[in-house]
């Protein structure tokens, strides 16, 4: 069990740490295509702090391709629908506690400054995309009509790419002055550098995703933690969440759109390609405590939208309630187990 524990601490340390290479690679790579602010912040730097959550899915689905495991498809489905819930609840709370934080030192106090439109883009394709998957796990749906879910909800996310670069001077974001794996001494990192820092991570990623499976899976064989418990819960918080720590510092030094723009383009990526993988390779039927994580990530998300579409500033105090409604989850995820 001991060497079970650490193999899990071990394959998500790996998962972070190709990450960061992989999301500095991809905004040098993003700067280097002359693409602007919102494409990169929105796009390619969401798209690249959501892939070690994504990694988690796609490896279990796999595996439970391979081997017909139900606990694979409860990690699948539980990581899968963790991931926005805590992007909406404790990712929001790190932004408004963070605000708070450096209110004496921030421009603007505990005032948090966003691009509203985008923010408000964004939310308006998470939404509607994340309670349709929600709805869908409750409803025996034939697959075909699966499959026409898909196509809507990966043609919509396309679109939404097409947007965001056809708008991508919204916004502002920092692109990185070097290649973490290209010394600085050695000159401007050519492109091929940069493309084999963007490969390179995804490999050692997917590794780390196959060895977090199977260490879910032991726990969950021996001691009776159900499989899915652990991915909605632990796989989220711990690829997730220290990503979303960049909003403090970003935070700190007044860059408010990206910290706020980062979590809200990220949703919008793990409500439909995610999702899409979960509904054409899962059974997709979601419990109650994953119908409760849907519930939450809606009824954050729609209070996020509500404040950005009012003319009034948005405000860090505001978000600290998505702590609340994660600790409520929490809690109901305990007593669930308990109860059992």
């Amino acid at each position: 069990m001991l060497w079970t524990i650490v193999q899990l601490v071990v394959s998500l340390v790996a998962i972070l740490g190709a990450a960061v290479l992989f999301t500095n690679a991809v905004e040098i790579l993003g700067e280097r295509l002359n693409l602007g602010g919102g494409a990169v912040g929105s796009v390619l730097a969401a798209v690249g702090t959501a892939l070690p959550e994504t990694m988690i899915p796609l490896v279990a689905i796999v595996s439970s391709l391979i081997s017909g495991s139900s606990g694979t498809n409860q990690i699948s489905i539980g990581a899968i629908i963790g991931a926005p819930f805590l992007l909406m609840t404790l990712g929001m709370f790190v932004v408004g506690v963070s605000a708070w934080g450096f209110r004496r030192r921030r421009e603007t106090g505990t005032e948090i400054s966003v691009h509203k439109e985008v923010t408000r883009r964004d939310l308006g394709y998470f939404l509607p995309f994340f309670f349709v998957a929600g709805a869908a796990g409750f409803l025996p749906l034939p697959f075909l009509v699966k499959v026409g879910l898909v196509a809507v909800l990966l043609g919509a996310y396309a679109y939404y790419v097409w947007r965001t670069i056809k708008g991508s001077g919204e916004g502002e974001v920092d692109s990185p002055d070097n290649l973490l794996l290209w010394p600085s001494e050695w000159g401007v990192p050519p492109t091929w550098a940069a493309l084999a820092q963007l490969v390179v991570p995804v490999v050692i990623m997917a590794a780390g995703a196959h060895c977090f499976v199977q260490s879910v899976e032991h726990i969950w064989q021996t001691i009776g933690v159900p499989a899915g418990f652990i991915a909605l819960i632990l796989a989220p918080l711990a690829t997730e969440l220290p990503e979303k720590f960049n909003s403090v510092y970003w935070l700190r030094d007044n860059k408010d759109p990206i910290a706020v723009g980062n979590i809200s383009g990220a949703t919008v990526f793990q409500s439909t390609v995610p999702v899409s993988l979960g509904l054409l390779f899962t059974p997709w039927t979601l419990d109650l405590l994953a119908g409760l994580a849907v519930g939450l990530a809606l009824v954050a998300g729609s209070a996020l939208f509500l404040m950005v579409r009012s003319q009034k500033a948005l405000r860090g105090t505001w978000l600290v309630g998505g702590g609340l409604l994660y600790a409520a989850f929490v809690a109901a995820a305990i007593a669930t187990i308990l109860v059992q």
